[in-house]
């Protein structure tokens, strides 16, 4: 698609879009899966900042900021940057000042004081927790049972970040109904390929790729901090969309170098 963005002005929406995302639906998704499919939406805040999930229309969404500015916007340096006080639009013509992008409050800080405190969606709502870790089985082979596949793969995102790749990059659905004007030619014409393959499912919703990575990766850039580790009610703490291998359509084949395919 080449439809511009039916823009009038410079604004907000030239850096960051604010958005509604689907995160489950109450029918179809126990409120275990909820919690789980909240945790992992909510995890990957590089790019994303997120308010508190809540109830409507029989799904469970949450307000977000997507924090991938207009491939459109330039500066008076040349097309590409936005560290400028003021911008212009390549696509429209405009030209004045940007203003400031206030983000909403984001999950912050994952793991709080205390090795085994996490900040996760839990009974429906964002809060700390105690997740254990789960304990050996008796006369199990520690090295062996440690062991991460992933740990020196030389897979690779499309913005050509090696490491991690399915920790730092996802599949977002944005409620495209009651949204603002011409929000899908905005999303649209976010900088690739931080976003990009955006796709109206014809629902009302529209499926986008971003690359955000995940809040819970450990220093290493590639540990998960919920592996292995347990919600006070028994279950797996790792949502468990972080397990399942994704269904890949023809001629897709994963990220490059990824050691599991």
């Amino acid at each position: 698609m080449t439809d511009l963005p039916p823009c009038r002005s410079l604004g907000s929406h030239c850096l960051a879009l604010s958005v509604v995302l689907h995160v489950a639906d109450l029918e179809d998704d126990t409120p275990a899966e909820r919690d789980a499919l909240a945790t992992w939406l909510t995890g990957h805040t590089e790019r994303l900042t997120f308010g508190r999930p809540f109830l409507e229309g029989g799904a469970l969404l949450v307000d977000a900021v997507i924090q991938v500015p207009c491939k459109y916007l330039a500066d008076g340096d040349g097309p590409g940057r936005t560290d400028e006080p003021s911008g212009r639009c390549a696509a429209h013509g405009f030209t004045g000042p940007l203003p400031d992008v206030p983000p909403l409050n984001s999950n912050g800080t994952f793991r709080h004081p205390g090795r085994d405190r996490f900040m996760v969606v839990h009974g429906g709502k964002r809060r700390v927790v105690e997740l254990a870790p789960n304990p050996l089985p008796l006369r199990s082979l520690r090295v062996i049972a440690t062991d991460n596949p992933c740990l020196g793969a030389p897979c690779r995102t499309a913005d050509n970040m090696q490491g991690a790749a399915c920790c730092r990059d996802l599949t977002i659905d944005v409620v495209l109904e009651g949204g603002q004007p011409g929000l899908l030619e905005l999303l649209r014409s976010r900088r690739s390929p931080y976003l990009c393959k955006v796709t109206p499912d014809g629902n009302g919703v529209a499926e986008c790729e971003v690359i955000s990575a995940c809040g819970y990766l450990e220093s290493d850039g590639v540990t998960c901090g919920l592996h292995d580790r347990a919600r006070p009610d028994g279950r797996p703490a790792k949502p468990f969309v972080c397990s399942q291998w994704p269904e890949l359509g023809p001629g897709h084949m994963g990220h490059p170098g990824c050691r599991l395919v």
